[in-house]
C-alpha cells in the first residue's frame, strides 16, 4: 500500500480543505505511487511559490508583466515526476487539450519553443498553473557562488531602462549576497535548494526529455492507471 492515503490525509488538514489543483485526477490515482509523486510535487510546487512570494514582496524585483521572452524560444525538458504534474494537470484543468495531446497533438506546436506558448495571450504561458520547474524558478531565484554564498543576476530579459528606475539602478550582471542585501534588504531563493527537494522525489529517474516528448506518453500512462484503478474520468 503506498504511503499516498496517509500523505494526502496529513496535508487536506494542514491546508484546511484547501482545494488541489489536480484533487480529482489523485482521487482517480488514489493508491499508486504516480499519486504519490503528483501529490507531492503539488506540494513542492507551492513551496517554491511560498519562497519566491518572499523575495518579490520584499525586493520589489519582479517579471516584467506580459515579458514571457524566456519562453519565445526555449522548449523545456521535464524530469519525470514534472511530466506526471503536467499531465494530471492537463487532464484535470484541460481535459480537451490532454486528449489531443496523448495523441501527439498541441495547442502551439508550430512554436519553435515551448508548445504551450502563446504570442497573442498578454500572459503567454496556457499551462500556467501545470508549467515545469524551470519556468517557475527562472527570473525569480539565485545561484550559489564556489564559496556558498548566493548570487543574483537579472534576467537578460528584463529591460535595461526598468532596471535603471530601482532605487538603486541595477545592470544584466551578478550581485553579489551583500550586495544584494544592501540593494533588497533580503536574498532570493537558491534554484538548486529548490530544485534539489524536486529530484528527490525520484531519485531513480534522473532522465529529462523535452515536452514534445515525453508529455503524450505521460497523459497515455496515467489516462491507462486511471483506466485500471476502476476509475472513470
Amino acid at each position: 500500500m503506498s504511503s499516498y492515503s496517509a500523505c494526502y490525509n496529513v496535508f487536506t488538514a494542514f491546508f484546511m480543505g484547501k482545494k488541489m489543483m489536480v484533487e480529482k485526477i489523485l482521487n482517480q490515482l488514489k493508491g499508486t505511487n504516480e499519486a504519490e509523486i503528483i501529490f507531492q510535487m503539488e506540494n513542492a510546487y507551492n513551496k517554491i511559490s511560498n519562497e519566491q512570494n518572499k523575495w518579490y514582496e520584499k525586493s520589489c524585483f519582479t517579471c516584467v508583466s506580459g515579458c514571457g521572452e524566456c519562453c519565445r524560444n526555449f522548449e523545456p525538458d521535464l524530469l519525470e515526476c514534472e511530466a506526471l504534474y503536467m499531465a494530471a494537470w492537463l487532464m484535470e484543468n484541460q481535459p480537451e487539450t490532454a486528449n489531443k495531446i496523448a495523441e501527439g497533438k498541441f495547442p502551439f506546436e508550430k512554436n519553435k519553443g515551448c508548445p504551450f506558448w502563446d504570442e497573442n495571450d498578454s500572459y503567454h504561458c496556457t499551462i500556467y498553473g501545470g508549467r515545469s520547474c524551470i519556468c517557475r524558478l527562472f527570473g525569480g531565484c539565485g545561484s550559489r557562488s564556489k564559496n556558498g554564498k548566493v548570487m543574483f543576476k537579472p534576467c537578460k530579459f528584463y529591460p535595461a531602462e526598468k532596471l535603471s528606475q530601482f532605487k538603486t539602478p541595477l545592470a544584466h550582471k551578478n550581485y553579489m549576497q551583500d550586495e544584494i542585501l544592501d540593494i533588497f534588504g533580503t536574498v532570493p531563493p537558491v534554484m538548486s535548494d529548490l530544485m534539489e527537494e524536486v529530484e528527490n522525489l525520484n531519485p531513480q529517474v534522473k532522465r529529462t526529455k523535452l515536452i514534445r516528448d515525453s508529455l503524450p506518453e505521460t497523459v497515455r500512462r496515467l489516462k491507462w492507471i486511471i483506466s485500471m484503478n476502476g476509475q472513470g474520468q
